[in-house]
Order: structure tokens, then C-alpha cells, then sequence
């Protein structure tokens, strides 16, 4: 696995993403980590600074990753948005089953529909 800087993470996730266009799968995963190992005892005295996203990306072949600090979230977040909106662009749409209620439903909602009674 490859760690990289934020920046060319998002280059080659571009990558993994034009790799796969046609056939493939790109699988992205975030995982909230410290950066450093602590025991039980002092996990409540970490601080905000003290903890990282882990961002690991895969296409089966070739696995990449980048660790970000709070300070880089935000920005990492529009840009990563972006790539997402420019490359999922052929998913398909599923298909809905429509599905006849019993008895044609027409008899209950025509009295509602036409003012019946109230």
C-alpha cells in the first residue's frame, strides 16, 4: 500500500477512477484514527490534534492511501466531492417492480378522490 500526501492521493484516485470507467469497481474506505497507539486508560486525553482519517482506495490491483489531519479535512472533502461528481456519472438506475394492488384499488380511492363523504 502506497501512502501518500493528500494532493496526489486525489490524482490517482483520478486514476483508479478512469482505469475503471468502462468495467471495475473503485472501492474508497475512511477510517478515524490516532496517530499514535495508545492503551485504554489514556484514550479519554487525546486531543483533537492528536487524531487522523485514515483514506485508503482500491481497485483490486493497486491500493493506495492518505492519512488527513483536521486542518485538511475540509478542503479534502470538496475536492474528494468533486472527483466523486465528476466520475459516477454511469451509474445505472435501478429498476423499479410495479407492483397491481388487489382488487385494482380504483373502488377506495374514487370516493376520497370525488369529495365522498364526510
Amino acid at each position: 500500500m502506497v501512502l501518500l500526501e493528500p494532493d496526489p492521493f486525489l490524482n490517482e484516485l483520478t486514476k483508479l477512477y478512469e482505469r475503471n470507467k468502462q468495467s471495475g469497481t473503485v472501492w474508497v474506505t475512511l477510517k478515524h484514527s490516532p496517530c499514535k497507539r495508545v492503551n485504554k486508560a489514556q484514550k479519554k486525553d487525546l486531543l483533537d490534534e492528536d487524531c487522523k482519517c485514515l483514506v485508503r482506495a482500491t481497485d483490486g490491483k493497486r491500493k493506495i492511501s492518505t492519512t488527513l489531519s483536521p486542518k485538511e479535512h475540509i478542503r479534502f472533502q470538496t475536492a474528494y466531492a468533486t472527483l466523486l461528481k465528476a466520475h459516477l456519472d454511469n451509474l445505472k438506475k435501478k429498476e423499479k417492480a410495479h407492483k397491481k394492488k388487489p382488487g385494482g384499488g380504483a373502488a377506495s380511492s374514487s370516493g376520497a378522490a370525488h369529495g365522498g363523504a364526510s
